[in-house]
Protein backbone atom coordinates (compact mmCIF):
# COMPACT_ATOMS: atom_id res chain seq x y z
CA UNK A 1 0.00 0.00 0.00
CA UNK A 2 1.14 3.43 -1.23
CA UNK A 3 1.89 5.67 1.97
CA UNK A 4 -0.47 8.61 2.84
CA UNK A 5 1.33 11.52 1.79
CA UNK A 6 1.95 10.06 -1.57
CA UNK A 7 -1.67 9.88 -1.90
CA UNK A 8 -2.22 13.41 -0.96
CA UNK A 9 0.26 14.09 -3.63
CA UNK A 10 -1.60 12.50 -6.55
CA UNK A 11 -4.79 14.24 -5.00
CA UNK A 12 -3.42 17.55 -4.92
CA UNK A 13 -2.05 16.75 -8.45
CA UNK A 14 -5.35 16.10 -9.87
CA UNK A 15 -7.31 18.62 -8.33
CA UNK A 16 -4.66 21.38 -9.64
CA UNK A 17 -5.16 20.03 -13.09
CA UNK A 18 -8.57 20.52 -12.80
CA UNK A 19 -8.35 23.86 -12.18
CA UNK A 20 -6.09 24.55 -14.51
CA UNK A 21 -7.72 23.00 -17.47
CA UNK A 22 -9.22 25.76 -19.55
CA UNK A 23 -6.16 28.20 -19.01
CA UNK A 24 -4.03 25.64 -20.82
CA UNK A 25 -6.78 24.80 -23.16
CA UNK A 26 -6.43 28.10 -24.64
CA UNK A 27 -2.95 28.82 -24.09
CA UNK A 28 -3.20 25.60 -26.82
CA UNK A 29 -5.51 27.38 -29.19
CA UNK A 30 -3.38 30.59 -28.65
CA UNK A 31 -0.16 28.29 -29.98
CA UNK A 32 -1.73 26.76 -32.78
CA UNK A 33 -2.90 30.00 -34.19
CA UNK A 34 0.10 31.63 -33.86
CA UNK A 35 1.81 28.65 -36.00
CA UNK A 36 -0.70 29.23 -38.71
CA UNK A 37 -0.20 32.82 -39.02
CA UNK A 38 3.42 31.93 -39.38
CA UNK A 39 3.57 29.49 -41.96
CA UNK A 40 1.27 32.07 -43.90
CA UNK A 41 4.25 34.21 -44.16
CA UNK A 42 7.06 34.65 -47.18
CA UNK A 43 8.78 31.17 -47.84
CA UNK A 44 12.34 32.74 -47.52
CA UNK A 45 11.44 33.63 -43.94
CA UNK A 46 11.67 30.32 -43.27
CA UNK A 47 12.62 27.11 -45.05
CA UNK A 48 12.89 23.37 -43.99
CA UNK A 49 16.41 21.86 -44.14
CA UNK A 50 17.60 18.12 -44.99
CA UNK A 51 16.04 16.83 -41.89
CA UNK A 52 13.05 18.87 -42.07
CA UNK A 53 13.40 20.72 -39.44
CA UNK A 54 12.65 24.64 -39.67
CA UNK A 55 14.84 27.43 -39.65
CA UNK A 56 14.95 30.74 -40.33
CA UNK A 57 16.54 31.92 -43.57
CA UNK A 58 19.79 33.77 -42.72
CA UNK A 59 21.85 36.24 -45.16
CA UNK A 60 24.54 34.85 -46.28
CA UNK A 61 27.84 36.68 -45.97
CA UNK A 62 29.91 36.98 -48.79
CA UNK A 63 32.87 38.82 -49.66
CA UNK A 64 31.80 42.27 -51.12
CA UNK A 65 34.51 42.07 -54.11
CA UNK A 66 34.28 38.60 -55.45
CA UNK A 67 31.00 37.37 -54.47
CA UNK A 68 32.41 34.38 -52.36
CA UNK A 69 30.64 33.07 -49.70
CA UNK A 70 33.33 30.46 -48.38
CA UNK A 71 36.51 31.79 -46.36
CA UNK A 72 34.75 34.98 -45.20
CA UNK A 73 36.60 37.07 -43.10
CA UNK A 74 33.61 39.30 -41.36
CA UNK A 75 36.39 41.66 -39.82
CA UNK A 76 36.76 42.95 -43.59
CA UNK A 77 34.02 42.01 -45.29
CA UNK A 78 35.95 40.09 -47.89
CA UNK A 79 36.96 36.61 -49.10
CA UNK A 80 40.35 34.53 -47.76
CA UNK A 81 41.91 35.11 -51.26
CA UNK A 82 41.02 39.06 -52.16
CA UNK A 83 42.46 39.52 -48.22
CA UNK A 84 45.74 37.98 -48.83
CA UNK A 85 46.28 39.86 -52.47
CA UNK A 86 44.93 43.30 -50.47
CA UNK A 87 47.78 42.40 -47.73
CA UNK A 88 50.22 42.08 -49.86
CA UNK A 89 49.98 45.19 -51.38
CA UNK A 90 49.54 46.77 -48.62
CA UNK A 91 46.05 48.13 -48.90
CA UNK A 92 44.88 47.32 -45.43
CA UNK A 93 46.44 49.08 -42.79
CA UNK A 94 48.12 47.34 -40.22
CA UNK A 95 48.05 43.50 -41.91
CA UNK A 96 51.08 42.40 -42.75
CA UNK A 97 52.07 38.52 -43.79
CA UNK A 98 53.49 36.91 -40.81
CA UNK A 99 57.04 35.20 -41.41
CA UNK A 100 58.89 33.27 -38.87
Amino acid sequence: MAKKNMIQREIKRAALIQKYKRKRKNLKEQIKKAQISKNKLNYNMNYKNYLGIVHYAEKENRCWMTGRSKGFYRDFGLSRHVLREMAHDCLIPGLHKSSW
